[in-house]
This record gives C-alpha cells, sequence and structure tokens, in this order.
C-alpha cells in the first residue's frame, strides 16, 4: 500500500518545528516575566499598585463615618509635609502680620478634604496616599521644641504674683479655697466625679466612669504651686484612670473636662503619661462620628464604641453647643498623635454648618446627625448654644490668628446676634435674649455670661470702626451679669428682663447657683484687656460671697436660692468650681504673664491650651 506523505511532514521537518516551538514559548514566557517584573521597578502608581498589591497598603482612610478598622488604620496615618510655595509664602506674610512669636517646631498645614454635606446622606471620602491629605507636618510633635516657641513662661515671671500686697492677699485667699475644697474631695470622695460635702462622700454621675474632680484640679493645683496636691492627682492618672467605661459617658463632658483636662496638663508639665492618656481617649471618642453626616451624637460607650443621641434631645438630634466644642481639643490631638483624623472631623462639623442655610444668619441648638438639617429654630447664647460661638473666636486665636474660616463664622454670628438677640433693658442694662421660631424670650442664663469675656477677647480682631463697639459691647454684659449677683452676691441660673424685671430671677426654679464660673470668667478677660480695678473688686466680692454662703465643714456646696441669706445647700462641690472658678479667680488676682493670654487660651472648662502648638496651624482650604 502507498503511502501519501503530506507536505512539511517529513521526520526531519517534524523535529525542525518542535525545536522552533520550543525557543518561540522560552522566549515569550522570557517576555511576560520581564514585563510583570517591571511593574515593581517603574515609579509608584497608585492604580497599579490598587491592582497588585494588598489591600491594607492602599485602603482609604474616610472622614465622618466609618468602621473601628477604618479608624485605627486612619490613626496610623502620618502627617506629611505639604509641598507648595506660593502656600509657604503666603504663610510667612501672614506671619510677619501677628503676634511676634518664636519659630514654632513644625509648620502643620490643614488642607483638609471633607466628605460632601447637607441634607442627603453624606459621601464617603477617600484620601489617597498620592494626592494632598489632611493635616500635614514637618516633624513629630516635641515637647522641648514647643516650649521654645511660647513667648512668655507659663508661669510668670514670678508666678504670677501681682505688684501689690493686698492683690496677693486676696490671691492666696483664692489658693487657700482651692486647697481646702481638694482635701476634702480627698478625704470622702477620692477616685469620684465628684464631692458630696454635706453627707461626706462622693458622687459619679453619668459623664465619665471616674475622677472628673481630679483630671479637672491637675492644671489649677499645678499652676497654684500645690505640688504635693497634683502629685497625688498625677499618681491616679497613672494607676486609676479607666478609659474602659461600660456606662454612658457624654461626649461634651468627656472632651472638655479629660481630654482638655490632660491636654493641658501635658503641656504645662510635659509628662508623657498625660499625653499617652490623651491620646487613648481620643482614639476612643471617635466612633461617636460614625453618622450619615459626620455629626457625632451626644452619647458614647468608650468601652463598646456604641453612640446614640441624649433622649431628651429633639428627635435624635445633636446639640450645637456639644458638636461643636471639639475643636479646639481635636486639632490638639492631631498634633499630638500626628494623625490628621481629628482635625478632619472638626473640619467636617464645620463645613456642614457652612453649607446649610441659617434662619436670620443664626445657628439653632438642634440638628439632626443624619439628614444634617436643623430640628428646631431654638437659638440660645445660654445653654444649648454657648461654647459653640466661644470655640469658633477661640480656634481663630489658637491658629495663631490663620483660621480665617473661624473668624469669618465668628463675627458673622456675632452680626446676626446683635442684630437679633442684643437687646436693652428699660433700666438700660444690655443683655442676650433668646430667639424661639422668631419670637424673642427676654431670659439671660447664666451660661450666657461667659460672652462678655468671649466677645472682650474677639474685639481687637473685628473690623476697624467695631473694635471699641465690641469692647463697650462686652463691658456692658459683663455689668449687666454683675448686677444679677444680688442680694447674696451670687447670682440665679437664669434672670428675665419682662415684666417688670431687671436681671432678676421671677420663677423659683431658676433662683439656685451651682458654683458656676461664667460671670467670673468674665471678670478675668475683661480685667485683663482694660484693667479697670473694678473687674478685681466684683471678683473680690464673689470670694466673699463664695466663703459666707457656700463653704461648709467639708467643702464648698451650691445653693438653692440666691435671694435669701438663709441658705439651703444642695450638697454638691462640682468639679468645674476646681477647674474653672477657683482657677478664673486666681487667673484675676495675679499678673497677666501667668498664663498669658498671648501663648494660651482657655477650653470651656478652662483648660488652658497653647496658640502655639508643635506648628502653628494654617487652614489653606476654605469651607465654602
Amino acid at each position: 500500500m502507498v503511502f501519501r506523505k503530506l507536505p512539511g511532514v517529513s521526520a526531519s521537518g517534524m523535529g525542525l518545528r518542535l525545536s522552533q516551538k520550543f525557543v518561540f514559548l522560552l522566549f515569550l514566557s522570557g517576555l511576560v516575566t520581564l514585563c510583570f517584573g517591571a511593574l515593581f521597578f517603574l515609579p509608584d502608581s497608585v492604580r497599579l499598585k490598587r491592582i497588585f498589591l494588598s489591600k491594607t497598603e492602599v485602603q482609604p482612610s474616610t472622614v465622618g463615618s466609618g468602621s473601628e478598622n477604618d479608624v485605627k488604620e486612619h490613626l496610623k496615618r502620618p502627617v506629611k509635609e505639604q509641598e507648595h510655595s506660593r502656600a509657604m509664602v503666603s504663610a510667612k506674610a501672614d506671619r510677619l502680620k501677628s503676634v511676634n512669636r518664636k519659630p514654632a517646631v513644625t509648620q502643620a498645614v490643614e488642607a483638609t478634604e471633607e466628605r460632601l454635606v447637607g441634607g442627603k446622606a453624606q459621601e464617603e471620602l477617600t484620601v489617597s496616599r498620592s494626592e494632598s491629605a489632611s493635616v500635614r507636618s514637618v516633624d513629630t510633635f516635641t515637647y522641648n521644641k514647643f516650649k521654645s516657641c511660647l513667648i512668655k513662661n507659663p508661669l510668670g515671671s514670678d508666678s504670677g504674683k501681682a505688684a501689690d500686697p493686698k492683690t496677693n492677699e486676696r490671691r492666696e485667699k483664692v489658693k487657700e479655697m482651692m486647697k481646702f475644697s481638694w482635701d476634702n474631695y480627698k478625704r470622702y470622695a477620692w477616685g469620684k466625679n465628684e464631692l458630696r460635702p454635706l453627707t461626706k462622700n462622693g458622687h459619679i454621675g453619668n459623664m465619665f466612669g471616674k475622677g472628673a474632680s481630679i483630671i479637672d484640679s491637675l492644671d489649677t493645683l499645678y499652676i497654684m504651686g500645690l505640688m504635693d496636691e497634683y502629685n497625688d492627682a498625677k499618681e491616679w492618672v497613672q494607676t486609676s484612670l479607666d478609659l474602659n467605661s461600660n456606662g454612658e459617658a457624654s461626649l461634651f463632658e468627656v472632651n472638655i473636662r479629660y481630654v482638655g483636662g490632660l491636654l493641658s496638663a501635658y503641656y504645662l508639665t510635659g509628662e508623657e503619661l498625660f499625653k499617652n492618656k490623651v491620646l487613648e481617649l481620643g482614639e476612643k471618642l471617635l466612633p461617636a462620628f460614625n453618622t450619615p453626616t459626620g455629626i457625632p451624637r451626644g452619647v458614647i460607650n468608650l468601652g463598646s464604641g456604641t453612640s446614640w443621641s441624649w433622649g431628651w434631645a429633639s428627635a435624635g438630634s445633636s446639640i450645637l453647643a456639644e458638636f461643636g466644642t471639639l475643636h479646639l481639643e481635636f486639632v490638639h490631638l492631631t498634633e499630638l498623635s500626628n494623625s490628621p483624623i481629628y482635625t478632619e472631623k472638626v473640619m467636617n462639623i464645620r463645613k456642614l454648618l457652612n453649607k446649610i442655610e441659617k434662619p436670620h444668619g443664626l445657628y439653632p441648638n438642634f440638628l439632626s446627625p443624619v439628614s444634617g438639617n436643623w430640628v428646631q429654630h431654638h437659638v440660645s447664647i445660654g445653654g444649648l448654644g454657648d461654647s459653640f460661638y466661644e470655640y469658633l473666636i477661640k480656634s481663630y486665636l489658637m491658629s495663631d490668628k490663620k483660621d480665617e474660616d473661624a473668624k469669618k463664622m465668628y463675627y458673622g454670628a456675632l452680626e446676626a446676634i446683635e442684630a437679633n438677640l442684643v437687646q436693652k433693658s428699660p433700666g438700660g442694662l444690655t443683655y442676650m435674649a433668646e430667639w424661639r421660631g422668631g419670637i424673642l424670650d427676654h431670659k439671660m442664663g447664666h451660661l450666657a455670661c461667659f460672652s462678655g469675656g468671649m466677645i472682650g477677647i474677639g474685639a481687637d480682631d473685628g473690623a476697624p470702626e467695631k473694635r471699641q463697639h465690641y469692647l463697650d459691647l462686652a463691658a456692658e454684659i459683663t455689668h449687666t451679669c454683675h448686677e444679677s449677683y444680688t442680694p447674696t452676691k451670687l447670682g440665679p441660673e437664669a434672670f428675665r428682663f419682662d415684666g417688670g424685671a431687671e436681671a432678676t430671677a421671677t420663677r423659683l426654679s431658676d433662683r439656685y447657683y451651682i458654683l458656676r464660673p461664667e460671670v467670673i470668667e468674665s471678670y478675668m478677660y475683661m480685667w485683663r484687656l482694660t484693667h479697670d480695678p473694678k473687674y478685681r473688686e466684683w471678683g473680690w466680692e464673689a470670694v466673699e460671697a463664695l466663703e459666707q454662703h457656700c463653704k461648709v465643714e467639708s467643702g464648698f456646696s451650691g445653693i438653692r436660692d440666691v435671694y435669701t441669706t438663709m441658705v439651703s445647700h444642695d450638697n454638691m462641690q462640682q468639679s468645674f468650681f476646681l477647674s474653672e472658678t477657683l482657677k478664673y479667680l486666681y487667673l484675676l488676682f495675679s499678673d497677666d504673664d501667668l498664663l498669658s493670654l498671648e501663648d494660651w487660651v482657655f477650653n470651656t472648662e478652662a483648660h488652658p491650651l497653647p496658640k502655639c502648638q508643635g506648628g502653628k496651624v494654617e487652614l489653606l482650604r476654605k469651607n465654602t
């Protein structure tokens, strides 16, 4: 049988084709290997990394809401250097216009990328490593470099002693009151939040786990030179401060008392213990921001990280004075942690507030953390609203006057307050009324009496033609609050200007005084701004009244009715009495270089925070 040979299928031909295939495949595999390997030698590409590298290396961080893992990953991300020549030139020019401060440690730059906010649920913002991230810093915070940028010694040239003996005697009296209060707290309520001086036991409450009076007193004890007491407090922080409480805690109270108190103690002493504790605590607050808008809820469980709104808050809303009183502390948490997430959280709040409509330019007290809309049109410079406005002007001052957005918001709000809330009584007293959907309630709370000091410290940076006007307004409001301090020389919780009343509490439920500091706070600021001796005299009146009506055998107590000299005590020595009331009195009778206003701002619990952070904060991105 004859086999017909097919073309090209000879034995020799078959061998030749197989070798060719082997060479070709060998070449092809080498080419593929070369191309694939080249991906790892080419310059960084975010897109290629996302394809070929592990997810953990490119996992974006979110601002406002996100999982606990997202938060922890974001905290690990360091603050980076901003490379932008025009911004640096502008920053240098701005510095020449501001206080002649020594060079700061770093040039921290806030260029925060916030998520879109408004009536709709907020979209996630991712911060890529290849793109300009939020707050950026040249190097890590160091305490010694921080100290070098302060203009004055925090404790003054002679521990703040005043020049005249009479004032020094008064200052020593306040120090004696502080030691008396502290000694009784330590004896009967050590580790509890506050002392009950009549029953000689402690009070816990629901603001935090324990020890509020200890944390609140750290800086007061230190600046007064009560070092044995300060060391006892420091030891308690080291051995007993529990940051994993499983009860409900107020985000606002934890921030102003504990975060503020620990930050202040660290900046004054350089003790790393306080820095470590405050950074641990700061991280535990972040889950409260996990809402559709990034507006935090008011209550948080520090152990589990769950958060919710106050049951009494209208329609599950968040409170203006709570979510608006985080900025000072959170900027410093970013500074110390080298992580931008804290600043991103508070800048996101500010951006939302800038976007939504404000009735007559006013900021109502209740905001939905879900929709980002106002819930009620109740406006107050007292309770529920107060410290939001305070933190606007203090954010501007703390940034070494670089935070132009805070400045714009503050003076815009003040203009609306003057147009709608500031009133003059028939007797000539200037006061701040409350606004309820367009209807004025001619009531002013004791809490609103801080506004004299607030307007005073902001007077110099207003429009040139309004600076004296603002200082005069501050003096008028402080005078009105002083007039409410009668006949015991202590003031009621709220006082009215209707029905013939002039700065008088007309309701029995408004007549109590719980050792509040706001009036004395304004005395201190107005003294430093004007050196008018009446403010020191008014402060001394308050000292004598506290000694006469509030001092009991085992501490100081609030009273139930300021209009009777036969006082009934409420059995509570408030934590803020140690932190604020006595500190402001001590500063009032001290030289101005003790915690100089050139270097420090006070948070709303009177904890001093430096204007000179590890780097002066500058906002290059405006929230428009």
